[in-house]
């Protein structure tokens, strides 16, 4: 297996309690990376960071809610003290929820901006000053619905449209400092987003099941296919992407209505 290049590296992610960020922090922890664990669930951190451990990474949990700026604050510094630096951000806290033009409240697109872009912004931000001196980088984590429509699903689908502009602009901004800034752009993938909606095991599996039928290729997605992309976009071996939203979503996007 190609060396991704990042041993010794200094990684934070967010939403690393479960789904993509879990997956993405173990990728990270396996290449060799110190990695910094972010969530509100510090039991199920605890968790994360004692298998990496088991398997002879190094990870350090961080809980916080990363909404509230004097927590993304402290997950920033918290660490810096630990690792001495940071050279990557993955942002992939996020959350999703039902609802449309008509009945979505402003409560629910308020929450929703707050946690799919007001964080992803603030930790970006924060994070600034450590990752131009190591020349690092940032992915985030949006969604095929920040490429394409989708009914019933407002407010997720204009806070990953917002990612996605996010993106975009950083990266055209710190470019001249070094700086790279990408996105993933995953179709349906397996992790507990759509049960932290509100969805019962049952409307889950049938999601599931019928979602075999809008992806091109036939199945939904795995949260270690999302996290091999994520590390190699954070890798040297992508030293030369910078502003792009990769979608990884079995075809998704490519589809029409249906």
């Amino acid at each position: 297996m190609k060396d991704m290049g990042i041993k010794g590296k200094v990684v934070l992610v967010t939403g690393a309690s479960s789904g993509i960020g879990r997956a993405a922090a173990f990728a990270f922890a396996r290449e060799g990376a110190k990695v910094a664990l972010v969530s509100r669930n510090a039991e199920a951190l605890e968790q994360v960071a004692a298998q990496i451990r088991v398997e002879k990474g190094t990870a350090e949990p961080v809980p916080a809610d990363v909404t509230k700026e004097g927590e993304a604050k402290r997950c920033v510094e918290k660490t810096v003290e630990s690792f001495g630096g940071l050279d990557i951000l993955v942002n992939a806290a996020g959350i999703i929820a039902t609802g449309n033009i008509e009945n979505t409240s402003l409560e629910q697109w308020d929450s929703m901006f707050n946690i799919n872009v007001r964080a992803v912004f603030n930790l970006s931000q924060l994070a600034l000053p450590y990752l131009i001196e190591r020349k690092g980088n940032i992915v985030n984590v949006s969604s095929v619905n920040g490429l394409r429509a989708f009914a019933n699903v407002l407010a997720y689908c204009a806070s990953k449209a917002a990612v996605d502009q996010l993106t975009r602009c950083a990266a055209l901004e710190l470019a001249p400092k070094g700086v790279r800034v990408n996105a993933v752009n995953p179709g349906v993938t397996i992790t507990n987003l759509h049960r932290r909606s509100g969805m019962s095991e049952e409307q889950y599996a049938q999601f599931l099941e019928r979602s075999k039928t809008t992806h091109p290729l036939g199945r939904v997605g795995r949260p270690e296919e999302v996290a091999d992309l994520i590390l190699f976009l954070a890798s040297p071996h992508a030293g030369w992407i910078t502003g792009a939203s990769y979608a990884i979503d079995g075809g998704r996007s490519q589809t029409c209505l249906r």
